[in-house]
């Protein structure tokens, strides 16, 4: 079992950036994928980036490409997603998801379907 407990999200004006975090407990967080996916009112939930267990590997939507940071210090069993340039659209519950990987790998998953876990999510509103 892995717990996940984000934190971070609020509200901010476009332009701005905010610092999600996404804390791991249960495993080992260097045995783990882990992804960030954000849902807005009415539609379905959305990948928006992932990263490998080691962090050697990142792949962003592109909608985030180029304003958002994925990161992981495993010391810590904390993932972060670093939103910069924020827009309205951005709007959305982030949620924080990891799927344990046994193997040596850099894999990286983009299908909500392929994670096992998933934090509560934090609301991130960004006004105009």
């Amino acid at each position: 079992q892995v717990q996940l407990v984000e934190s971070g999200g609020g509200l901010v004006q476009a332009g701005g950036s905010l610092r999600l975090s996404c804390t791991a407990s249960g495993r080992t967080l260097s045995s783990i994928v882990m992804g960030w996916f954000r849902q807005a009112p009415g539609k379905e939930r959305e990948f928006a980036a992932t990263i490998s267990k080691r962090g050697i590997n990142a792949v962003y939507a592109d909608s985030v490409k180029g304003r958002f940071i994925i990161s992981r210090d495993n010391a810590k069993n904390t993932v972060y997603l670093q939103m910069n340039s924020l827009k309205p659209e951005d709007t959305a519950v982030y949620y924080c998801a990891a799927r344990p990987l046994a193997m040596d790998s850099e894999r990286i998953y983009f299908n909500p379907t392929d994670y096992n876990y998933w934090g509560q999510g934090t609301q991130v509103t960004v006004s105009s």
